[in-house]
């Protein structure tokens, strides 16, 4: 299989048990139970943000395993499935899980705009997920979540990842989601240096069509490294 030495080095940090499951799931998805799978995925995603970088690829790696294709349309359709439901029952509790833990919901917005990015539908971003990864967004851009460091770098890092692609989805939803970015760049008070110098460059990426100029990438990353 290829990459198999990343999928592994992804899933170490699993029980030896859970670890046999996402590889059989990875050479073999039609001979797994599909929903235990896409759970033990989203829960461990939940837990750790290192993880919930990656687990996008590994849904996506698990969609794509060259088995029968009839097999594989059966596989790809049931993991996506499972995966989709426990999205959604995440995202209906995701106001209880920011008040439970910060981390947690952060970990959750990572997930979902990861899945977003690599688990596509004809080679495009599924639209059930479009508004729900624009909500997210958008309650990590209201004031409250702007005096938290961890979120804005959360908002930002995922607007660098999928904010053109969700743009092309629906711009109309970006520009609100941008005018709130501005408007709590200038009037938020409490903003820290970091999480004002955050806004400022995603403001300007955007932009500058999804991109920094040379200079400017080395200003604000010389600003953050410092």
């Amino acid at each position: 299989m290829e990459n198999s030495y990343d999928e592994d080095y992804r899933i170490q940090s699993f029980d030896m048990e859970t670890q046999n499951l996402l590889k059989t799931a990875l050479k073999d998805p039609s001979s797994v139970d599909l929903k235990e799978v896409s759970e033990v995925i989203v829960d461990h995603s939940l837990k750790d943000r290192a993880f919930s970088k990656e687990a996008g690829h590994i849904c996506y790696n698990i969609v794509q395993v060259k088995i029968t294709v009839e097999a594989q349309q059966t596989s790809s359709s049931v993991f996506r499935y499972n995966l989709l439901n426990r999205l959604q029952e995440e995202f209906k509790a995701r106001e209880e899980t920011r008040k439970r833990s910060v981390q947690e919901w952060v970990c959750y917005v990572t997930f979902i705009c990861n899945i977003f990015d690599y688990l596509k539908v004809n080679n495009m971003p599924m639209l059930v997920l479009v508004n729900p990864v624009y909500d997210c967004l958008f309650r990590l851009a209201q004031s409250d979540s702007l005096l938290n460091e961890e979120e804005v770098d959360c908002l930002v890092v995922q607007l660098h990842r999928i904010g053109e692609q969700l743009e092309k989805m629906n711009g109309q939803r970006m520009d609100k989601l941008f005018d709130l970015l501005r408007d709590g760049f200038l009037l938020q008070e409490g903003l820290s240096s970091m999480s004002r110098l955050l806004l400022l460059e995603i403001l300007e990426f955007r932009a500058g069509g999804w991109s920094l100029t040379d200079s400017a990438h080395q200003y604000y990353y010389s600003e953050v490294a410092d």
